[in-house]
């Protein structure tokens, strides 16, 4: 009996210390890498311009997922990142846009806009006031007590404040037009190695003298087979009055970015402390808007090769100071593609042309016609049509027979796919084909009706005066939007199935071993379980 109670003890002891070996140290460290329209089959097109620590390394020794999903229409890189952080949908987190349209004011506003607060380094007036929900980063700092350290580093300030949350130390975008790291008075922190790079940053100084060219021979810029390699780009940005919106879509903004987030990550010491600290980045891997190239550029195979470069050198830097078993990163995409191409003049078809202003003044007329030669319609604004409110609600008119007839008016219009009013999205009575825009739907700023543009149409902006401001061809594919989990002694995995990306918070925050943010609903990605 002493032998079976001996032998049996021994083997729990075995037991209960492969279970410690197995179970995953807390990381002292978080880096959370949202990378703009990135996509994965650019990632595997372009490998032969990527070096071995960057994307490659990512791909070889992280746990990759390989598509990530939305669940909600009209993706843009505003309502994306907060999606990720927040583990809900816009509906909830109330981030619909980088730009809303506020009635009250007549005019379109950052997302962020909060006069209560100024501007450091910049004139805007910025909070994440209009962010509904908490985030990973807000978990974070109410779990450690306030101890944990959480920056963020963007080109866009509502990238760098949903990722910073309510409770960030400092958030950090480029401004617009000095190059210069802003922030709001809103976060407590203007990190003194921020307020230097400031003072002598090659970005901000010395833009002048920048210039884009192709970091490699450009014969092995040989993805596409749609474009005249020869034709060598040069972009030199001292021919501009104000040359930062232009750099802040080259790969010029991903250089900044890393170089000043190492440099707070040396200094501060983060991920040298008993709690465990955020470091959250946003890179850019878009198209680049000034030239008319579009899609299949020499440009957009530049961007990836030095954003691999860029990545590559974090990761060492990181196992350097840190160590990358005691670092969770993660990766991600905001899951669309901007894309700036244009049908060539030369085609003799195209599917059509969609005109916002016509269509807003059409229906404006149209119900003048049946109740009165008012102002009923207000604005089109991303796809939404914004009615007025007050003159509907003095006129006693009802919200929804005006909806209604508003919806059957518009989709009669060439272009126009679909059309749903708010008031059926929020009752349920909304086509199942058009259900899903209730997930991007925020009952203080989404527009009355919500319009579906029939894919390959040319939606033309133009001004009041009928002049052509810009022109984008609508696409409703989806693009390959990777998820990679690496460092904190993660075992490289493939995963073949498609994640949705309310999945991602309640994973990190899983692996940080505190509560997920209080409106997500999904449970932790199984491999993680």
């Amino acid at each position: 009996m002493i032998r079976i109670i001996t032998s049996l003890v021994a083997v729990l002891t075995v037991a209960s210390l492969q279970s410690q070996t197995t179970l995953r140290e807390t990381p002292k460290l978080v880096i959370g890498i949202t990378i703009d329209q990135l996509r994965g089959d650019y990632i595997e097109l372009f490998q032969k311009t990527f070096t071995e620590r960057g994307f490659k390394r990512l791909l070889n020794e992280g746990l990759v997922y390989q598509n990530m999903s939305f669940d909600f229409p009209n993706l843009n890189e505003a309502s994306s990142i907060a999606t990720i952080y927040t583990g809900t949908l816009p509906f909830r987190h109330g981030i619909t846009d980088s730009k809303i349209y506020l009635s009250n004011k007549g005019m379109d506003v950052a997302i962020f806009q909060d006069d209560k607060f100024l501007g450091n380094y910049t004139s805007d007036k910025l909070s994440p006031a209009r962010l509904n929900t908490g985030t990973i980063t807000d978990e974070l700092k109410t779990a450690s007590q306030g101890n944990s350290d959480i920056y963020t580093f963007a080109p866009n300030s509502f990238q760098a404040i949903v990722t910073a949350g309510h409770f960030g130390d400092g958030a950090y975008w480029v401004e617009d037009y000095t190059g210069k790291w802003a922030t709001s008075t809103y976060y407590k922190d203007l990190y003194w190695t921020v307020e230097q790079d400031n003072k002598r940053n090659v970005f901000s100084n010395q833009s002048s003298s920048l210039t884009w060219q192709p970091l490699l021979p450009v014969e092995q810029y040989n993805a596409f087979p749609y474009r005249d390699p020869s034709k060598i780009f040069s972009y030199q940005y001292g021919q501009y009055t104000n040359p930062y919106p232009y750099l802040k879509q080259s790969p010029y903004v991903n250089e900044n970015i890393t170089q000043t987030a190492l440099t707070l990550l040396q200094r501060n010491e983060m991920g040298k402390r008993m709690s465990p600290d955020f470091l959250a980045l946003t890179y850019y891997a878009g198209d680049y808007s000034s030239t008319s190239k579009g899609d299949y550029s020499l440009e957009v195979q530049d961007i990836y090769a030095r954003l691999d470069r860029e990545l590559a050198a974090l990761f060492d830097q990181v196992e350097k100071t840190v160590g990358l078993q005691n670092t969770l990163i993660f990766v991600t995409s905001t899951g669309y593609y901007d894309s700036n191409s244009r049908y060539p003049d030369n085609l003799k078809t195209e599917p059509g042309t969609f005109y916002p202003k016509r269509c807003e003044a059409l229906l404006n007329m149209y119900l003048m016609a049946v109740y009165g030669k008012e102002q009923w319609v207000e604005r089109y604004h991303n796809r939404q049509i914004y009615l007025n409110r007050k003159l509907i609600e003095s006129k006693g008119i009802s919200l929804e027979e005006i909806q209604n007839k508003a919806a059957e008016f518009i989709v009669q219009f060439t272009g126009v796919q679909d059309a749903v009013t708010s008031l059926q999205l929020l009752t349920g009575k909304a086509s199942s084909e058009m259900m899903p825009y209730r997930n991007a739907l925020n009952k203080e700023q989404s527009g009355d009706i919500f319009m579906e543009i029939q894919p390959g149409y040319q939606i033309v902006y133009e001004e009041n005066n009928g002049s052509q401001t810009s022109t984008k061809i609508h696409r409703s594919v989806a693009i390959t939007c990777p998820v990679i989990f690496f460092g904190n002694n993660i075992k490289p995995t493939k995963v073949k199935r498609t994640i949705r990306a309310t999945e991602i918070a309640p994973t990190v925050c899983r692996l940080l071993r505190i509560r997920a943010p209080y409106a997500a609903d999904d449970e932790p990605l199984p491999e993680f379980l």
